[in-house]
C-alpha cells in the first residue's frame, strides 16, 4: 500500500466496533454476531479456535526448542563439528522462512483450511523420518523439509487472525497467542531434557511426531474455513508476486516488517547460542539450561500479557514498541560488555539476567510489529502475513550460524549479533514507519 494508506491503516484501527470479538466469533461459528441464542456456542468456538492457532504458532519453537538440550549430543553422536550441527537450526529456520512464500499467497487464492491441512501432513512425514537420519547430511535436509512444511502453521495462523480481527483486537489477540504458544519454550526444553534422560536425540524427533499428529487432527476437526471465497485471489504466480511487490511497496509495512525480523534475529541468536553458553562455556547440566531457557519463556509471556491487557488501549502500538526495541538494545549492550570480560569473569547469573531481560523485551516487540503491519494489510493477509514471516525467518537464519563463528568458546558473537540486530530494529523502526508523523 502506498504512503497514503495511512489514513486507511487509521481507519481500520477506528473501526474496532464491528470487527472485534463479535467478527470473530461469527466468522467461527457462522452465525450472525449479537444472536443471543448462540453467544456461548459462538463463545465456546472462539476458544477453540484460540487455542488451535495458539498451537499452530507453538509448533516452530516447539520444533527447535525441545531440540536444543540435545546438540551437543548430537554432534557427539554424529561426529560432526558444532557448527555443522548448528546448520541442522538453520535449515529448519530457512525451511519456515521459504515455504511461508509458498503457502501465503497458496491461503489467499485457496482459503486456509486446505494449504494448512496439507502442510502438517508433510511435518509429519518429514519429522518422523527426522527420527532415522543416519548422518548430519541427511538431517539437516529432512529438517529443511520439516521446516517446509511447518511454515503453514506459522503464516496462516496469523492470517486466519487478520481475517477474524482488526486494530486494538487484533494486537491483543496476538498477545494471548503468545501467551498460548510460549508455553512451548517453557515446556519444550524441559520435555527434551527428560527424554534424554530415557534416550537418545531421535527419541526428540519421535515425540514431535506424534506432537504433530495430534494437532493435524485438532486441525482437522475444529478450524473451519475463516476467507470467504468471494475474498480469495483468483490469480496465479504472477498475481502474488504483484501482491507481494505492492506490500513491500508500502515504506511504513516494510518499516515494521524489517524491524520485527531483526528483533526475532536477536531472539534466535539467542536461541541457536545458549545451548553452549550456557552448558559448554559456563558447564550447566542439560536440566538447568531447560531451566533457565524456562524462565527466559516465563518473563516473554509476562511482558507480552502486560502489553495485551494494560498497555493496548492505552498507549499507542508504537510507543510500546519503540520501548521493547530499547531494551533489546540496551541488554544487548549489557551482554556485549559482559561477554567480552569488559567487566572480568561475571559467571552465568549475570549472563543469564542479562538474557531473561533481552528476551522479555520481546513481548513488546514482537506482537506489536505483527499488528502494525497487518493493520495495513487486510485485502493481502495470507501474502503479508508470508512476507513478514519469511523476512524474519531469513534474518534469523542468517544470524544462527554467525553466533558460533569464533568456535564455542566464546559468547561474544552471540552478543554482538544481539545488539546489531537491536540497533538495526530501531533504527527502520524511526526511519521507514517515522511514528511521529503518523501519529501526528
Amino acid at each position: 500500500m502506498p504512503e497514503s494508506g495511512a489514513s486507511r491503516a487509521q481507519q481500520e484501527r477506528t473501526h474496532i466496533s464491528t470487527t472485534g470479538t463479535g467478527a470473530a466469533e461469527s466468522a467461527a461459528t457462522g452465525t450472525p454476531p449479537g444472536n443471543p441464542a448462540v453467544t456461548d456456542a459462538a463463545r465456546r468456538t472462539g476458544l477453540l479456535v484460540t487455542l488451535v492457532l495458539g498451537g499452530l504458532t507453538a509448533l516452530p519453537p516447539l520444533s527447535m526448542d525441545m531440540y536444543l538440550p540435545a546438540l551437543p549430543a548430537v554432534t557427539e553422536s554424529l561426529h560432526a563439528p558444532a557448527a555443522t550441527v548448528q546448520l541442522t537450526l538453520t535449515a529448519c529456520l530457512a525451511g519456515m522462512a521459504l515455504g511461508q512464500v509458498v503457502v501465503g499467497p497458496m491461503s489467499d487464492r485457496w482459503g486456509r483450511r486446505r494449504p494448512l491441512l496439507l502442510g502438517m501432513i508433510i511435518y509429519v512425514v518429514a519429522t518422523a523420518i527426522c527420527v532415522f537420519a543416519p548422518t548430519t547430511e541427511l538431517l539437516i535436509g529432512f529438517r529443511l523439509l520439516q521446516g517446509l512444511a511447518g511454515a503453514a502453521g506459522i503464516v496462516i495462523a496469523r492470517a486466519v487472525v487478520r481475517d477474524m480481527y482488526d486494530g486494538v483486537e487484533m494486537a491483543r489477540f496476538f498477545s494471548t497467542l503468545m501467551l498460548i504458544s510460549g508455553v512451548a519454550p517453557i515446556v519444550a526444553p524441559l520435555i527434551g531434557g527428560q527424554v534424554l534422560r530415557f534416550t537418545d536425540w531421535r527419541g526428540i524427533f519421535a515425540v514431535l511426531t506424534v506432537v504433530g499428529v495430534v494437532l493435524t487432527l485438532v486441525v482437522w476437526k475444529w478450524l473451519h474455513e475463516t476467507l470467504p471465497p468471494q475474498d480469495r485471489h483468483n490469480g496465479g504466480i504472477g498475481d502474488a508476486l504483484r501482491t507481494m511487490r505492492g506490500l513491500l511497496a508500502d515504506r511504513v509495512f516494510t518499516g515494521y516488517m524489517i524491524a520485527g525480523s531483526l528483533a526475532f534475529a536477536a531472539l534466535f541468536s539467542y536461541v541457536s547460542a545458549s545451548p553452549f553458553v550456557v552448558q559448554e562455556i559456563y558447564g550447566a547440566s542439560p536440566q538447568t539450561f531447560s531451566l533457565l531457557f524456562g524462565i527466559n519463556s516465563v518473563g516473554l509471556i509476562i511482558v507480552g500479557q502486560i502489553n495485551g491487557k494494560i498497555l493496548v488501549g492505552r498507549i499507542s502500538l508504537d510507543k510500546a514498541l519503540g520501548f521493547g526495541l530499547s531494551v533489546i538494545v540496551l541488554a544487548a549492550a549489557a551482554l556485549l560488555l559482559m561477554t567480552s570480560g569488559v567487566f572480568g569473569d561475571v559467571g552465568l547469573v549475570p549472563v543469564a539476567a542479562g538474557l531473561f531481560v533481552l528476551m522479555s523485551a520481546m513481548g513488546l516487540a514482537m506482537p506489536n510489529t505483527n499488528a502494525q503491519a497487518l493493520m495495513r494489510t487486510k485485502h493481502a493477509a495470507g501474502s503479508a502475513s508470508a512476507l513478514l514471516g519469511t523476512s524474519s525467518f531469513l534474518i534469523g537464519a542468517i544470524a544462527s550460524p554467525l553466533v558460533g563463528i569464533a568456535g564455542e568458546g566464546t559468547a561474544v558473537p552471540m552478543a554482538v549479533v544481539q545488539l546489531v540486530s537491536g540497533v538495526g530494529a530501531m533504527a527502520c523502526f524511526l526511519g521507514l514507519c517515522r511514528p511521529w508523523q503518523r501519529a501526528s
